[in-house]
């Protein structure tokens, strides 16, 4: 998920302020792609200083061999010690712990129905797994493509890397594998789930990428604002998909509909009417998220068990699952997909924000001067969020509205900051080992854990009938 992979052969400096001789070796070669953990060991003995582009050329060419060639005698040792110095550990480990928090949120919450989603607007534990996934994606997608041999070709390999999550994840969250109650196979076409957690990731990824490609300026970046002049035009289209989000959300009129429920197999379903006409509506039941996913992706095709069927009005249960209310509203049962296309937009933006974030490491290599500005933009977003909040943009997941955005993408940032404090600038990096190996395999980790796979191999070891089988003697599942 957006781990910084390094493109190579590039002959020219970042900045635009020098070249560098075509005919340079390999060993320079990779002191540029491991020029930001050098800051960062530097840093650690008492020698940091606010990076000077023109001098560290000049150290480059002066010093042939770099820290993480010492390590090693051997050309293949050198190359695995410059891979492992050229990752920012603090990534890692933010990214592990994301996916600890995901998997913990997916099997406590409900047992502990105060850290699962938010059934409409609020903020809870859960709901910081998505902005902080993508908000990784887009601090590492300012390494990845920090220097460019070739846009065309950075751009197929980008389309590329985003269809293939976006190929797994129609297979894992599509309809095949089964939920835990349910040992039933394959994939209905009609029915079959469009959007999912890692669609999103892929569109916002690819996205993000091609802006990172082909929308950066050649300024010199010696403070903050020759950084957001440089990517000016990055900070367009944020602006942009911002405004287009708030102009459907608010703007476009929401019709009357209706929805069918499956009765039986040999019954005809029960239709349910929903009543809206009306614009600007941030309800469950009548807003343009919902409508724009029914009328494009079908309403057969969106996630069945909609977060908001924990509400109050929905359920007696609520915060949690439950039986319906007696008086319960026709909405309740309708699907609704919490990754749909118009809060996908938002989710783009949250990625941009991640790689402004990731900019600010690439052109600043003191410590102080990257947490200063990764704070200013943090308060800066917190506090905008809130205020919007107050002023009824009101925070909520599953819209994934703009408070929303801003106080999630801001959080991300207060956390990053803090594990990069820790592992990076302070080396407390024993303490944080596991979750950079969760971080390093957080796909792996994924499939196996939250998209049921695990659960569906243990499952095909049963005596006598399918329903005989580990779970249930733990009592999980049938």
């Amino acid at each position: 998920m957006g781990t910084y992979e390094p493109i190579k052969n590039y002959d020219e400096d970042y900045n635009g302020e020098a070249k560098l001789d075509s005919s340079r070796n390999a060993t320079s070669t990779a002191e540029d792609d491991v020029e930001m953990a050098l800051q960062i060991s530097q840093s650690r003995s008492g020698k940091s200083t606010v990076f000077n582009e023109e001098s560290a050329i000049e150290r480059r060419r002066a010093n042939k061999i770099d820290e993480c060639s010492l390590s090693s005698s051997t050309s293949s040792s050198r190359h695995q010690s410059q891979r492992q110095c050229q990752r920012l550990v603090s990534l890692d480990v933010f990214r592990g712990l994301t996916v600890a928090l995901m998997i913990l949120v997916d099997d406590a919450g409900g047992i502990l129905p105060a850290i699962n989603h938010s059934p409409w607007n609020g903020l809870t534990l859960a709901d910081f797994v998505m902005p902080f996934f993508l908000f990784i994606v887009g601090v590492s997608l300012a390494f990845t493509y920090k220097k460019l041999s070739c846009r065309v070709d950075a751009t197929r390999k980008a389309i590329l890397r985003a269809l293939k999550l976006l190929a797994l994840g129609i297979f894992l969250q599509g309809g095949f594998f089964h939920h835990i109650n349910d040992l039933t196979y394959g994939v209905d076409i009609k029915q079959i789930r469009w959007t999912g957690v890692l669609q999103r990731i892929a569109v916002a990824y690819v996205f993000t990428a091609l802006c990172e490609i082909w929308l950066k300026g050649d300024h010199t970046v010696n403070s903050g604002s020759s950084l957001i002049k440089k990517y000016r035009y990055q900070w367009i289209v944020a602006l942009f998909l911002t405004s287009l989000y708030l102009c459907l959300l608010y703007g476009l009129y929401v019709p009357d509909w209706e929805y069918p429920i499956p009765t039986g197999p040999l019954s005809a379903p029960k239709i349910f009417s929903v009543k809206c006409g009306v614009r600007a509506d941030t309800g469950p039941a009548c807003n343009a998220v919902g409508m724009i996913d029914r009328k494009i992706l079908g309403i057969q095709h969106l996630y069945r068990r909609p977060i908001y069927a924990r509400m109050k009005e929905c359920s007696i249960n609520s915060p949690d699952y439950g039986p319906l209310p007696p008086d319960a509203p026709s909405w309740c049962q309708a699907p609704f997909d919490p990754e749909g296309i118009l809060s996908s937009v938002m989710a783009i933006v949250t990625c941009l924000v991640g790689l402004h974030y990731g900019h600010i490491i690439v052109h600043f290599k003191d410590h102080r001067v990257r947490i200063l500005h990764w704070m200013m933009t943090t308060s800066c977003l917190i506090v905008f969020g809130l205020a919007l909040d107050v002023f009824g943009i009101h925070i909520n997941k599953v819209l994934y509205t703009f408070s929303y955005t801003s106080v999630t993408a801001g959080a991300a940032g207060i956390l990053f900051a803090g594990i990069y404090l820790m592992v990076d600038v302070w080396g407390y990096s024993r303490m944080t080992m596991v979750m950079e190996w969760m971080g390093m395999h957080a796909l792996m980790i994924y499939i196996l854990a939250a998209s049921n796979v695990l659960p569906v191999i243990l499952q095909g070891f049963y005596w006598g009938q399918p329903q005989n089988n580990i779970f249930k003697l733990i009592g999980i599942g049938t």
